[in-house]
């Protein structure tokens, strides 16, 4: 009902004030769309999943297509406005022909008769009522004559207000066809860079598959590891009962363990939907640090791993007794070896980038008895 009610509003208006309205429109796009460039400027600079990127070329390429077409509807009705002023120039010219012939009979006719020919009308009355009459009808006469004149001023006027508009027009048509080229360029880049880009984002969603099964990967190579380095050690202690070793970590350490590195968490333990929609699950939580920062172990122990472990990068694995492990991944460089007997808080290495889709980070595991459960449960409580 609402559109049924707008079209004839819309068919009423003048083709210049639908000109003005799409103009308006066109300004409008035009801030939606700057606004969106600013947009796309901010997401080039910062990390960022790329379909963002491809959503804000297609939201670009949206308006610059509704520009175009603005363009066009701008054209339509600087063309109708050009007909209307076609049109009325035309009828105001022959009308002011007319007019101006009729001016000139009336100007000829007054010299014929000369200045005193009113006076003499009136004069060569036979009664009050004959002259009362023709003043009447000279009177009459003169204001005709007079608004033959205005109308032939007005006419004039007319006639060189529309030749003006015609111009206006014309040019108003080169500019919005120059214009409409420029928009049209514009749409054809932003379609070839979306295309770029969503083939980006299609690589990178390929590239951001195979990470994960890397990483899944890993995990479970290095569960397969501590899983090992367990039995190996209850294998020992069976054989040597004397020798059990407890564990450098206890249930009272639980939420009072000194941090490896000070930094924000940037991925949590657990299951992680990503910007992009896939999905990680992390064995620990990442620490964000600047790259070479020192990473200290939780407690004493003995270094079992210390090698790149896969997407892990450098790595150090710690038994501290007990079947209890710590694990610090993503280093840099590493200030133990394999065999290193370790106390708390010495340093392990310094921190890295492992991983090209995170910053400098420490990835930080907790394994009592083996199984990965959240650092966040064992580390002190920040204030």
């Amino acid at each position: 009902m609402v559109t049924a009610a707008v079209a004839p509003l819309a068919a009423q208006q003048s083709p210049e004030a639908r000109l003005r309205a799409e103009q308006a429109r066109l300004e409008q796009l035009r801030r939606e769309r700057e606004q969106l460039e600013t947009r796309m400027r901010q997401l080039r600079g910062t990390v960022h999943d790329l379909s963002a990127e491809v959503a804000n070329l297609d939201r670009q390429a949206d308006m610059t297509a509704r520009a175009v077409r603005s363009l066009e509807s701008q054209l339509v009705s600087i063309g109708e406005a050009v007909d209307s002023s076609t049109g009325d120039l035309v009828r105001a010219e022959d009308e002011l022909v007319v007019k101006r012939a009729m001016l000139r009979r009336r100007l000829i006719d007054i010299y014929k008769r000369g200045p005193l020919h009113a006076v003499e009308a009136l004069l060569a009355a036979q009664s009050f009522g004959e002259l009362v009459s023709r003043y009447k009808y000279l009177h009459l006469l003169a204001l005709r004559d007079r608004a033959l004149v205005e109308r032939v001023e007005q006419l004039r006027d007319r006639v060189r207000r529309q030749r003006g508009n015609l111009v206006r027009f014309q040019r108003d048509i080169e500019r919005t066809r120059e214009e409409r080229a420029f928009e049209e360029k514009r749409l054809r880049d932003l379609e070839r860079e979306r295309a770029r880009s969503l083939a980006a984002t299609q690589r990178r969603a390929r590239d951001t598959e195979a990470r994960l099964r890397r990483i899944a990967r890993d995990e479970q190579r290095l569960t397969n590891v501590i899983a090992e380095l367990e039995a190996a050690r209850r294998r020992a202690e069976r054989a040597r009962p004397g020798a059990r070793a407890s564990s450098t970590i206890r249930t009272s350490d639980l939420g009072r363990l000194d941090w490896p590195v000070d930094g924000e968490i940037i991925y949590n333990f657990g299951r992680v939907v990503n910007p992009n929609n896939t999905t990680t699950r992390w064995n620990g939580i990442g620490i964000a640090a600047s790259e070479g920062t020192p990473v200290k172990a939780v407690s004493a122990g003995s270094v079992v791993v210390a090698e790149t472990f896969g997407t892990y990068g450098l790595t150090v694995i710690v038994q501290h007794g007990g079947g209890d492990y710590s694990v610090y991944g993503s280093l840099s460089r590493l200030n133990v070896q394999k065999g290193a007997v370790v106390s708390k808080g010495q340093v392990l290495g310094h921190v890295g980038a492992a991983d090209p889709e995170l910053p400098p980070h420490l990835h930080f595991e907790m394994r009592p008895q083996g199984r990965a459960v959240d650092p966040l449960e064992w580390l002190r409580g920040r204030q």
